[in-house]
């Protein structure tokens, strides 16, 4: 889409495969809208540099608004729109593992408090039996941030052993680490738990029932004109990376892992966001079910370590954070290295989308965080002026 409009959820329900019922809500009942006011910070943001282009994606009390700005890539003029397709990145962590681990934990296969060891054998070392899967959620199980796996292993099965023998950098719930290499362990309990790999498993139980037609773990080469570009990799490809995971850890271990490698669209993440603000609002009867007390639980400030705002697999509203200052206490959101974001507001019945390639075609682009800032601020305050 080139312009701000308001989308009819109706409309957009009839054309997936497993559509998803939304009551229809004139969100700008005449022009001009609102949140066209949002075009000039976006189109500014972009001839600054802060992402060769940039879908923002709005759902309020169910209606919609989408708006893309800048082009494809820098060899490529195209306006990107809601179809464009993008490198989640870490986004993956909420959209596909999180999600997995709400299904388990709501069918009585995932007990939070339970250790780690007790799914996954493999995981051993000195400390890591005190290692819960709440630690792993919360980035709390003293497991370290990040390895360069493709430099210290000679494949996937290699990787994944490593990940599992690796040393514990601090005592289980002491402090909070943003870890991928515990998001990476999370993956493989999702795996064993639900019996399957987890892009087969995010496919058939999330993005399928939704109609999240143009999410998924490596993207066929038939969907390669609409996936934004990424970096030109430095590491070992050597090369600008388009259609794979821009993360190295996951390319390593095959494009399918739980911290990054999912891909997906603007529609298709207000279609999952839309979902969890109905469901934790109301008993859903709508495949992928799971109960509000369990989306309530893992969208919560979990408090484990003192000062950490994040809940499980999620993060919550705090002083510079993406989500701004105007959403409500309940919010909930994530972001990912490679420009994107989502921030959920259940209280507003209010999901923000923001997707870009910020990193093409380097990853020395602090220009994303400030301009996510902005956004959030500027969706509340436009939505609670329009009221």
């Amino acid at each position: 889409m080139n312009s701000g409009r308001l989308i009819s959820p109706l409309l957009l329900a009839a054309a997936c495969a497993h559509p998803v019922p939304l009551a229809p809500h004139p969100l700008c009942p005449a022009a001009p809208c609102a949140l066209d006011r949002l075009v000039p910070l976006l189109d500014s943001a972009m001839a600054a540099g802060a992402a060769p282009g940039a879908v923002v994606a709005i759902s309020f009390h169910g209606a919609r608004y989408l708006y893309g700005t800048g082009r494809l890539a820098l060899d490529d003029p195209r306006r990107p729109d809601g179809n464009t397709i993008y490198d989640l990145a870490s986004l993956t962590k909420v959209i596909a593992t999180t999600t997995l681990a709400m299904q388990a934990v709501n069918e009585g296969r995932l007990d939070l408090d339970a250790p780690v060891q007790r799914y996954l054998p493999a995981f051993r070392g000195a400390g890591k039996d005190r290692v819960t899967i709440r630690h792993l959620l919360t980035h709390s199980s003293g497991l370290p941030a990040d390895q360069p796996l493709w430099r210290l292993t000679p494949g996937a099965d290699s990787a994944l052993r490593l990940v599992n023998a690796m040393a514990l950098d601090t005592t289980p719930g002491a402090r909070m680490v943003y870890s991928d290499i515990g998001a990476i362990v999370l993956g493989e309990v999702v795996e064993r738990v639900l019996g399957g790999r987890l892009d087969r498993l995010a496919a058939h139980r999330i993005f399928e029932p939704l109609g999240m037609t143009s999410t998924r773990f490596r993207p066929p080469e038939r969907w390669l004109w609409r996936v934004a570009p990424t970096e030109y990799d430095t590491a070992w490809r050597k090369r600008i990376v388009r259609g794979e995971v821009h993360d190295e850890k996951a390319a390593w271990l095959g494009g399918v892992a739980g911290h990054a490698g999912l891909f997906g669209s603007a529609r298709d993440l207000l279609q999952f966001g839309e979902w969890l603000v109905r469901t934790v609002r109301t008993v859903s009867t709508v495949r992928p079910s799971v109960s509000p007390a369990v989306i309530t639980e893992f969208t919560r400030r979990q408090d484990l370590v003192s000062g950490s705002s994040r809940a499980l697999g999620w993060d919550t509203p705090s002083a510079g954070s993406s989500a701004g200052t105007r959403l409500g206490a309940g919010a909930f959101g994530h972001t990912g290295f490679t420009g994107t974001s989502i921030w959920i507001d259940p209280g507003r019945e209010l999901v923000i989308v923001l997707l870009s390639n910020r990193v093409h075609p380097t990853r020395n682009n602090p220009r994303m965080g400030p301009l996510r800032i902005a956004v959030a601020d500027a969706v509340v305050r436009l939505l609670d002026g329009a009221r």
